[in-house]
Parts: structure tokens; C-alpha cells; sequence
């Protein structure tokens, strides 16, 4: 008996609920272990103890963000045998191997030098320690490498043939590199690396605005800002041929998303307005004549499909991923123009004394979380009505379990979730809360220095106290150097 209306949304509702709260720590985790790796790489490479004191600060907080995320991850797995047992059966033969070689090879990567990372400093030594950090953040990369390679067959499906109902592999490799997981990947990274440099930002901005003088925090914003100025504006041209290449292979998701009803020459923008399902058109539209197309088709009369070309039953809602997609590129020009202006700031050397600047830091450490979900709804509601586009519908994925049983289970994972989750994020911000300090407790600053063969200089023999006051010849001092 296939399943009601109501059980397949309470069961995407569901999904779409746990994976939300999922994807926010891999994301986390992906920035963070790259972040460290460079911190403890500068430590070693220069010998200022800033960098070892910013890497143990942050270390805790990466630890507790992936153990949350992998315990995320494990119940969605457990979903897709309970709710889409359809789609664990037609497409297991290729998303089944795909997540198994993310375990056999990022998973176990990642858990096999963890522990050396987290307590291994003063046992393996310094050096062996950068590679065992250097391990962990290439075993996240390829996490995301294997579960985008999966994510983006089920957007573009290539490489396989049907067989009595169900996705067999003909070609690993069209299956792997398909048409949009280059996109799919360049973006997600760079998501992920921008969400944790506008955490870490906010979080050095905060106690700046606390303590002006904090060396750490001052490195912490610092990076964080290039990152900014740097991977923002590459993260929009990612955005932009990501794009195109929706275009070509979903073209009703980039419709949806635009508000576009009809196929015309020169394409307008809709900046703003409220897609109608009903009416099949865009109320209260406020438009730019021809930069849609533009945009899309780099041609200033281009045109694309408009909605009214898909039947209804194929079509996305409109709505959610019309807003989505708005807020998502909003935020990403926020970002980017944030970075610009410490650009000017670091050219008056005036960087750490901007407390305007350092408030907007902290207002914009969720940004990038934000915009990550905005994306991942963009990406995902924009599919339907698709598990598999254009081969596997959602409603022949879900499994056939009455409403109230999903419904049941929902609200348990509801209750749970703000539990478990809500307590890890209370503990998280109260990790973030505690001031950084070069006297961070741990393996003594000087000791690894001279283990990697680099002899500390004065500044780093310097009590706490002298290198993080408050006096205006050291702010001089700094921002000559920031």
C-alpha cells in the first residue's frame, strides 16, 4: 500500500529536520580542521606561540563538533531503512558503495589520528603531531568529496542502467564525477570554510570588544577577515557557475528559484516578490529588465524556461526556495563586503580599534551557517518532486508506514534533538565565551618549540600580561602588523 500524502511529508519533514541540525557540524568540522592544521603549520613555521594558543583554544571546540556530528549522521543512516526503505532499495546499489568508501576511507582516516590530535602533542612530538592534524583535516575533505559525489549523482544521475527497478552501476566513474559534483564540491568547501571564518571572526570580536589587547583574539579576527576578503568573492564566481550548470541539467529548480513563470527574451531579475503556485505567477515582483539573463545565460536577450513549461506535478515550490536562495546570496554579499571593509581598516592600521567593525563580526558569526542551510534547502527542496532527478519520484522513496507512526517518531526526534543538541551548542558558545589567552593550560609553549628545533624569541618568553595589555603604543604597535 503506497504511503498518504500526509505520511510522505511528515517523513521529509522529518528528514529534512534532522539533516538540517546534521550538516551544520561536518560543515564545522570540514573549516575547523583545515583552520587548525594552519595554526599549528604557523606555529612550527614561525615559532609565535599566538598560533599554539589560538590552535588549543579552538581544538576543544573541533572536538566536540565532530563527535556530534558523527553521532547526527548515524541516525540519519538508521532513516533510510525506516522511512525511504523505496529509495534505499532502487538506489542502494549505487549510494550504498559511495557511502561505504566514505567510511573506509575519510571516516577512518579522520578517527585514527583524532586521538594523536587531541592528546598526542607531547607524546609523538611536534612535527608528527602537524601531521597527524594534517590527516584529520584531509580525512574531512574527503568526507565531503564521497557523500557530495552521492548527493550529486541524486541531482545529476549518469553511469548506470535500470534493472528490474533499481539504479545498477555500469560506470563508477561517470557515477562519481558527475556533471555537477565539481560545483556541488568547490561550493560546499568553500561554504564550509567561510561558515567557520565568520564563527572564529565573531568569536575573536567578541573579546576584543572585551579586551582590545587580546593577542589571540586579534589573530583570530585578523584570519578570519582575509578569509573574507579572499574566499567570499571566489565563492560567488563558484555560485555563479554553479548556476549555469543547474541551469543545463535542472532547469525547473532554476526557475523555482527565480521566480520565472514565462520563457521570454531578456530575462528580467526578480529581486523581490511572492511566487504563487496557484496563480502560476510572482506577486508584488520588483524586477531588473535583462540581468536575469545576464546572469544565466551571459547573453543580454537570453531567455530560460519558465515554470509554466513543467507540468505541475514536476515542479518545486516555489516559495521556500525562491526566499532561500535570497537570503543565502544576501548574506553572501554581506560577507564579502565585510571583508572589504577591513581591507580599508588594515590600510588606516586601525583594524583592532574599529569596535563598529567588531560588532558587525559578531552579528555575522551565524551568517555562514545560515547561508549553508539556505543552500542546502535550495539544493534539496529544488530536486523534488526527485529523490533521483528525473528517474526515482519521492513519493515512490518513502517507505509504506502509516502518518502516525512517522509522526510519532518525529516528535521523538524532536524532543531528543533539543536535548542532545541543544545542550552540545550550550556548551560549544560557553567554550567560545572563555577569553583566549597565551597561558592556555596545556603543553608548555616553549617545550615544542625547541622539540621542532625552533628556539623562542623574547616576545615569546614574555609573561601573558606583557604582550596582551591595553596601552596605545602596543595597539600602534599591532596594527602596523596586521
Amino acid at each position: 500500500m503506497p504511503p498518504s500524502v500526509d505520511a510522505l511529508f511528515l517523513a521529509r519533514t522529518q528528514f529534512g529536520f534532522t539533516i538540517a541540525f546534521h550538516i551544520i557540524f561536518p560543515a564545522m568540522s570540514i573549516g575547523l580542521a583545515s583552520y587548525l592544521a594552519v595554526l599549528e603549520g604557523a606555529w612550527l613555521f614561525t615559532g609565535k606561540s599566538v598560533y599554539l594558543a589560538v590552535f588549543r583554544y579552538w581544538l576543544t571546540i573541533f572536538a566536540v563538533v565532530f563527535g556530534v556530528g558523527v553521532v547526527s549522521g548515524l541516525v540519519m543512516s538508521y532513516e533510510f531503512g525506516t522511512n525511504w526503505a523505496g529509495f534505499a532499495y532502487r538506489a542502494g546499489p549505487v549510494v550504498g558503495p559511495l557511502m561505504g568508501y566514505e567510511v573506509l576511507t575519510a571516516f577512518f582516516l579522520e578517527s585514527g589520528f583524532l586521538g594523536v590530535m587531541l592528546f598526542g602533542m607531547t607524546r609523538v612530538g611536534p612535527k608528527l603531531h602537524f601531521l597527524a592534524t594534517v590527516l584529520v583535516a584531509i580525512g574531512t575533505l574527503l568526507s565531503a568529496f564521497w557523500i557530495l559525489a552521492a548527493n550529486s549523482w541524486m541531482q545529476t544521475p549518469q553511469g548506470f542502467e535500470m534493472v528490474d527497478g533499481r539504479f545498477v552501476p555500469t560506470d563508477w566513474l561517470s557515477i562519481i564525477f558527475n556533471p555537477s559534483f565539481p560545483y556541488r564540491l568547490v561550493h560546499m568547501v568553500l561554504a564550509a570554510y567561510l561558515s567557520v571564518a565568520f564563527i572564529v571572526g565573531a568569536v575573536g570580536a567578541w573579546h576584543l570588544l572585551r579586551d582590545p589587547g587580546n593577542e589571540p583574539a586579534r589573530l583570530m579576527a585578523s584570519m578570519a577577515l582575509w578569509m573574507a576578503c579572499i574566499v567570499a568573492p571566489i565563492q560567488i564566481l563558484a555560485g555563479d557557475a554553479h548556476g549555469v550548470n543547474t541551469l543545463k541539467h535542472q532547469p525547473a529548480k532554476i526557475a523555482a528559484l527565480e521566480g520565472d513563470w514565462e520563457s521570454k527574451p531578456g530575462q528580467p531579475l526578480i529581486l523581490f516578490g511572492m511566487p504563487n503556485m496557484k496563480t502560476e505567477t510572482t506577486d508584488y515582483a520588483v524586477e531588473i529588465p535583462h540581468l536575469g539573463a545576464l546572469i544565466l545565460t551571459h547573453t543580454w536577450n537570453g531567455s530560460i524556461r519558465g515554470l509554466k513549461e513543467f507540468a505541475r506535478e514536476d515542479r518545486p515550490f516555489s516559495p521556500l526556495i525562491f526566499w532561500a536562495f535570497r537570503v543565502m546570496v544576501g548574506l553572501g554579499v554581506l560577507m564579502a563586503l565585510t571583508g572589504f571593509a577591513s581591507l580599508a581598516l588594515r590600510a588606516r592600521h586601525s583594524l583592532y580599534r574599529a569596535r563598529w567593525l567588531h560588532r558587525l563580526m559578531v552579528a555575522m558569526g551565524p551568517s555562514g551557517l545560515i547561508a549553508l542551510l539556505c543552500g542546502w534547502t535550495v539544493t534539496e527542496v529544488g530536486r523534488q518532486p526527485y529523490t533521483v532527478y528525473g528517474h526515482l519520484r519521492t513519493a515512490d522513496s518513502v517507505s509504506p508506514i502509516a502518518a502516525p507512526g512517522v509522526a510519532t517518531s518525529l516528535a521523538a526526534f524532536g524532543v531528543v534533538y533539543l536535548i542532545v543538541f541543544g545542550a552540545a551548542m550550550v556548551f560549544v558558545l560557553r567554550l567560545m565565551a572563555r577569553p583566549p589567552s597565551l597561558a592556555t593550560e596545556g603543553p608548555a609553549k616553549d617545550k615544542p618549540h625547541r622539540s621542532a628545533g625552533i628556539t623562542p624569541g623574547p616576545a615569546q618568553r614574555q609573561p601573558a600580561s606583557t604582550t596582551t595589555g591595553n596601552t596605545s603604543a602596543r595597539d600602534d604597535r599591532h596594527d602596523r602588523h596586521d
